[in-house]
């Protein structure tokens, strides 16, 4: 189970999150999020990241040229496009360099039909709880509605991820489930995120990696 943690930007933060090795790690681009790294993003820390923690950019209805500038500038090896990106938008992208998360906020109502013409053009999809803002809501949505999901394409599931939530998991397990992204759960502000939990969270999901760390 792959770890995501999302809305970093931090220096200090994002140093003590890569001594507890999450598998990604990512920075909102999108100035109407409280989480907007801004002008905060330390690019030599970033580009200094180990290679085994991946960047994760994440976008909202942003132009191509605004991702891939920031892609190059910050070194990122994922776009997370987080807003109401079309299958075109995303097979462009990819056409130019990109590697892609697909983010769908769901709810009751939510058609899995319409993500078959985005699978040629993602990486991975991820799942988040549909809410007032895009993503970092704080909320879990229904997992059972994953049943409803062909299971073709690897996923991340998202809202409302916590230490306590965690077992919870369990339901998911018949499924390509990838990873979890956690964010608004974990935080002690927007933008700063308690890394303890974070590290709880890590023991929960990768025991035995955490018992070799450990030894």
């Amino acid at each position: 189970m792959k770890v995501k943690v999302c809305g970093m930007r931090d220096s200090d933060n994002i140093q003590e999150l890569l001594a507890v090795s999450p598998d990604f790690m990512g920075f909102l681009f999108f100035d109407k999020s409280p989480r907007f790294v801004g002008e905060d993003l330390d690019v030599d820390l970033l580009k200094s990241f180990p290679r085994h923690v991946k960047k994760v950019g994440v976008f909202v209805n942003a132009s191509p040229d605004y991702i891939l500038r920031n892609v190059k500038k910050y070194d990122l090896q994922y776009v997370q496009l987080h807003g109401s990106e079309n299958p075109e938008f995303c097979r462009n992208l990819r056409n130019r360099g990109a590697s892609i998360i697909k983010a769908f906020s769901v709810d009751a109502s939510f058609n899995f039909s319409m993500i078959n013409n985005y699978k040629p053009f993602c990486d991975f999809f991820l799942f988040d709880a549909k809410g007032d803002q895009f993503g970092g809501n704080g909320v879990t949505f229904d997992w059972s509605l994953m049943n409803r999901y062909d299971n073709e394409k690897p996923f991340f599931i998202s809202g409302g991820i916590g230490v306590e939530t965690v077992d919870e998991l369990q339901k998911l397990s018949h499924l390509k489930l990838y990873g979890v992204d956690i964010n608004s759960r974990v935080e002690v502000e927007p933008g700063l995120k308690d890394i303890r939990q974070i590290k709880a969270i890590i023991a929960k999901l990768k025991p035995v990696e955490e018992e070799e760390t450990v030894a």
